[in-house]
């Protein structure tokens, strides 16, 4: 599946059924935020240090979340 296809659906909310299980239970806004956009960085990775840290944090901190969003997204590409 071409990126291009991928990001406009991103937009209405989480493209894997990885973030979609995931984000059932979570209510806090700054984790979703932060979740949803490491699902988007593992589809189409951004420039600039910034965004790289801040994926970098989020993967330290769900460290098995993310290693199944890769794979997810690894299937579809």
């Amino acid at each position: 599946m071409q990126t291009e296809t991928i990001v406009p659906t991103l937009m209405r909310g989480p493209f894997t059924r990885t973030l979609r299980d995931a984000l059932g239970g979570v209510t806090d806004d700054a984790t979703i935020a932060d979740l949803l956009f490491l699902e988007r960085w593992e589809i189409q990775p951004m420039p600039g240090a910034a965004a790289a840290l801040r994926v970098v944090q989020i993967r330290r901190a769900n460290p098995s979340l993310a290693a199944a969003l890769r794979a997810e997204i690894a299937a579809v590409k």
